[in-house]
């Protein structure tokens, strides 16, 4: 079988030759068909080389951009503590926040309990209660860390929540998820005598050891009451979580000695 197809590949091989030999025509078709073949392998093997380069190449401009949010989050950090030292008459205060960014791994979003993990652990600097964020506001917190990934509940997480700051008007009230969309959560527990307008911004209030404070939530809806004794509102989240790849955890370079604190004065008032 063997033989017999080798045989069969030099007789056409001995016949291409003496075609192309016996006329000029024919051996320009040849030529052409030739051309056009190597150019159809060459452009098929290009386009595949292109679609891992391009591929690449959006991984790398994806990266670059989270860098630069990081960034910009830090200059506003730094340019909202600037405003506030330039005002007040105390001494300046030391830069107490790292930031690190990092890619998901894995989100869910469908569930009673979401949660996310990333590919920064801690090896990177990551520890438990560190804040999740991106460029449009609140993600999540860290929970739990591995030497190469973390593992974090999202806003759309019943189990967390976050401490928030409403415009203007300075009132600070727990932020939790509604439990309904991916967009909604309700800030609660709020004396009915204070005023919430429709279409405030909602930040965190950086009464915790997690966030600074001045980091976007969402913004102000309805207000309803709550047995006549509170009130709660709604809020629209900012962070889009159905199209979110890169994020930056934020970390607290106090939060250890804050804890520590707080554990001893607990302590000395229960004696």
């Amino acid at each position: 079988m063997l033989f017999s197809a080798a045989i069969f590949i030099l007789l056409e091989v001995a016949a291409l030759a003496m075609l192309r030999s016996s006329s000029t025509m024919q051996d320009i078709a040849i030529n052409r068909a030739s051309l056009r073949t190597s150019a159809a392998l060459w452009g098929a093997g290009e386009r595949f080389r292109y679609h891992f380069r391009a591929e690449k190449l959006n991984e790398q401009l994806a990266e670059r951009n989270a860098e630069l949010e990081l960034a910009l989050r830090e200059y506003q950090l730094q340019e909202a503590k600037l405003r506030e030292e330039q005002n007040s008459p105390y001494p300046k205060l030391r830069d107490n926040y790292s930031f690190i960014s990092a890619t998901i791994v894995k989100m869910s979003r469908n569930g009673a309990h979401n949660f996310i993990i990333l590919n920064k652990g801690s090896e990177d600097g990551v520890t438990p209660q560190c804040g999740i964020i991106t460029g449009e506001g609140v993600v999540g917190v860290v929970s739990a860390v591995g030497k190469h990934y973390s593992y974090g509940l999202t806003l759309m997480n019943p189990n967390l929540s976050i401490s928030s700051r409403v415009g203007d008007s300075g009132v600070t009230a727990p932020l939790v998820w509604d439990g309904l969309s991916s967009n909604g959560a309700k800030l609660s527990d709020i004396a009915p005598h204070l005023s919430i307008e429709p279409g405030d911004t909602v930040r965190t209030s950086g009464f915790s050891t997690i966030f600074p404070a001045g980091i976007p939530i969402g913004t102000t809806g309805k207000t309803s009451h709550v047995d006549g004794s509170t009130i709660q509102v709604d809020v629209t989240l900012f962070q889009d979580f159905s199209n979110i790849h890169y994020v930056t955890i934020v970390r607290n370079l106090d939060r250890s000695e804050i804890e520590e604190l707080e554990a001893a004065g607990e302590n000395s008032s229960a004696r």
